[in-house]
C-alpha cells in the first residue's frame, strides 16, 4: 500500500509536532499580554506541558526512549519477592 499524506503517519506526526509548537509560542506570547495573574500561570503551564509532549515527539524520531525502539529489551530474571517468614 503506498503512502500518501493522508495515510502516512510521519506526516501527521510531523505536523501534530509543529501545532504544538505554534501553540507554544502562542501561549509564551499571551502571557506577556493578559495581566490576570491566574490566567499567565495557566498559560505559561500549558506551555511547558506541551514542551514536554514535543519532546516527546523528538524522542520518538531519534528512538532515543527505550519505549520508542523497536528491538526487544532482555528482561532481568525478577528477584524473589515474599514476605513470608522463612524458617
Amino acid at each position: 500500500m503506498k503512502l500518501s499524506s493522508r495515510n502516512n503517519p510521519i506526516h501527521h506526526k510531523q505536523k501534530t509536532k509543529t501545532r504544538m509548537r505554534q501553540l507554544v509560542e502562542h501561549l509564551r506570547e499571551d502571557v506577556g499580554k493578559v495581566t490576570e495573574r491566574k490566567v499567565r500561570a495557566l498559560f505559561e503551564t500549558s506551555a511547558e506541558v506541551l514542551t514536554g509532549l514535543v519532546k516527546a515527539f523528538e524522542d520518538y524520531d531519534r528512538k532515543s526512549e527505550a519505549a520508542w525502539r523497536t528491538e526487544p529489551t532482555p528482561s532481568r530474571p525478577k528477584a524473589r519477592t515474599t514476605y513470608a517468614a522463612r524458617r
